[in-house]
């Protein structure tokens, strides 16, 4: 998730443990405890693949948050006894920032090493985008209110109502989630196609409109589902993933590493004497957020590349299609 949702998820979970004790600092304690994992971006892995790859993994270890909750807590309040309660609530607060911003992070498609490091599979279950107004929204509102009303009894009574419509938008995404996978699955049943990868997430800023990736051998997918369609409304277009382009390089660890991370969802694709390699899970067909130069033509043959991160524009003129196409099915929003 954004920054700006971490860090005031991070305040409300803060405020409803510390709020009655510590008033406003618990809410600001929090917010800065709810970034903190998302310091290992300062951290140069070696290289870009390497960057994106590691970035969500130590630091969103639920056994990591256990391992440095009770410290920071012990750092916080320096308790005589680990029995005292002050410590106790410290230790309490400090671990569940850590974990629902861990949490947040699971329920975007990027993928967070949670079990590291028993587990390096980069675990996700996209519930939202990676910046949902609806879901911020009322962590903003809680925020706002510990840090300026009046009544400690108030604050607290608006921040758990708060937490609580934001918990209950993750139900409803959830749920909106089984109905779009049914209908997507539906959808390419009925055209005679059975993938071996299939994932869906919301499209940018809701969840009534999903963008999904299925995967069949050489071609994948790109699959738009509005809570509306009926199953024959299902938009789904095919296109090669070139997999030809990467038999050169295939053997090169940086490549199998981008492989793995995207779980079989990317492309290949030339651009001059560059190959690229697309994460296909984030982004739309045409604008991808994650795309690697893995190898480039030399003299009639193909050499590794120097994995720079392609940079490309985000296509803003797509997002009013976004909103027309969750009542109108007619609407394309696929190149």
């Amino acid at each position: 998730m954004d920054s700006v949702t971490q860090a005031v998820l991070g305040g409300a979970v803060s405020y409803a443990i510390l709020g009655r004790r510590l008033g406003k600092r618990a809410a600001i304690y929090g917010a800065a405890l709810g970034t903190l994992p998302d310091l290992d971006v300062l951290i140069d892995f070696g290289g870009p693949i390497e960057n994106m790859t590691h970035h969500r993994g130590f630091s969103h270890s639920f056994f990591v948050q256990a391992f440095i909750a009770p410290l920071l807590a012990w750092l916080f309040v320096r308790p005589e006894r680990l029995s005292e309660a002050l410590f106790l609530r410290w230790w309490l607060a400090i671990f569940l920032c850590f974990v629902t911003h861990s949490l947040a992070d699971l329920f975007t498609v990027y993928g967070t090493q949670v079990l590291w490091p028993l587990s390096v599979h980069p675990f996700a279950h996209s519930l939202l985008f990676i910046i949902d107004p609806l879901y911020t929204l009322p962590l903003v509102i809680a925020f706002v209110v510990t840090l300026v009303g009046k009544s400690i009894h108030f604050n607290v009574l608006i921040n758990s109502l708060m937490l609580a419509v934001s918990t209950g938008y993750l139900i409803w995404s959830a749920s909106v989630k089984v109905l779009i996978d049914d209908k997507a699955l539906a959808a390419l049943n009925l055209r005679g196609i059975s993938p071996t990868t299939y994932e869906s997430t919301p499209a940018p800023f809701n969840t009534l409109l999903w963008r999904s990736v299925a995967i069949d051998g050489d071609y994948y997918y790109e699959i738009w589902t509005s809570i509306f369609d009926e199953v024959d409304q299902v938009q789904i277009q095919r296109y090669s993933r070139n997999l030809d382009l990467l038999k050169s390089v295939s053997h090169h660890p940086s490549v199998q590493r981008l492989q793995w991370f995207t779980k079989d969802q990317y492309k290949a694709w030339e651009k001059g004497d560059q190959i690229f390699l697309s994460d296909l899970r984030m982004g739309v067909e045409g604008a991808y957020v994650f795309n690697f130069e893995v190898a480039k033509k030399e003299a009639e043959q193909t050499v590794i590349g120097s994995f720079d991160r392609l940079e490309e524009r985000p296509q803003l003129n797509r997002l009013q299609k976004v909103w027309q196409r969750i009542f109108n099915p007619a609407v394309e929003i696929s190149l």
